[in-house]
């Protein structure tokens, strides 16, 4: 339902653009698209608190990546087909078992573990975020800019369009450090975790991304030693 919701939202987003088009096109000035998430991961503060976050919290880290490995482990014990997977039948059955309440308390302590080190990120992303409106509006001023849409509520936009750098940049002036520990009684804004959560998707898109280009330059690269090794071999029966 909340798929149907937002696809719908979409739609209507575009069909209100296209009806729209001829009165966007009087606009005098520029019409510009910022993308909030990639603004801020630009950042020199969030880049840096990411890696205070790892220095910070490396026991919490160290220690849920441990807790992580038991958990693996006693999922193996549970897996009585040996499919490599936990299907439903399989974990009712384990219900009874000494090493399930041993899980459940495993994963009790994966997800506190998790909230500590997620809610320092939270907490660093809120800062930054909070300048964000205003930076936006420097921009828009200094450019003479009508109109800004974020990039998934227009059809097409070409690259110059996108003013994400220059408000990243004006980020940087105005937020040039960030802190990782929240205050006492502090709690996640709904916004802040949402943001996050999309800046995590891009990181890990963007890190697979990386890997997949890495792994296609190695085998460019091992390619033409395979085919010289050949000529060689067929050289050498000739």
């Amino acid at each position: 339902m909340k798929l149907l919701a937002k696809s719908l939202a979409a739609a209507s987003l575009a069909a209100c653009a296209v009806s729209a088009a001829p009165a966007i096109a009087q606009v005098q000035g520029r019409i510009a698209t910022v993308d909030v998430t990639r603004a801020i991961i630009g950042t020199s503060a969030l880049q840096t608190a990411y890696n205070q976050v790892s220095t910070t919290y490396s026991a919490q880290i160290e220690t849920r990546r441990a807790k992580n490995e038991q958990r693996q482990t006693l999922l193996q014990g549970f897996d009585t087909n040996n499919d490599n997977e936990v299907n439903d039948a399989e974990l009712q059955a384990a219900q009874s078992s000494p090493q399930f309440a041993q899980l459940q308390t495993l994963e009790q302590e994966i997800a506190q573990l998790s909230n500590q080190i997620d809610s320092a990120r939270v907490y660093a992303i809120e800062q930054i975020f909070a300048q964000y409106p205003t930076s936006v509006q420097e921009v828009v001023t200094q450019q003479q800019i009508q109109m800004v849409f974020t990039p998934g509520s227009v059809l097409y936009a070409p690259p110059a369009a996108d003013i994400t750098q220059q408000v990243t940049t004006s980020l940087n002036t105005k937020v040039p450090s960030v802190q990782i520990v929240p205050p006492a009684g502090w709690q996640p804004s709904r916004q802040g975790v949402q943001l996050f959560q999309d800046i995590q998707q891009t990181l890990v898109a963007a890190q697979v991304l990386q890997q997949r280009q890495q792994a296609a330059q190695q085998g460019n690269q091992q390619s033409p030693k395979a085919a010289r090794a050949g000529t060689r071999t067929r050289g050498g029966r000739a």
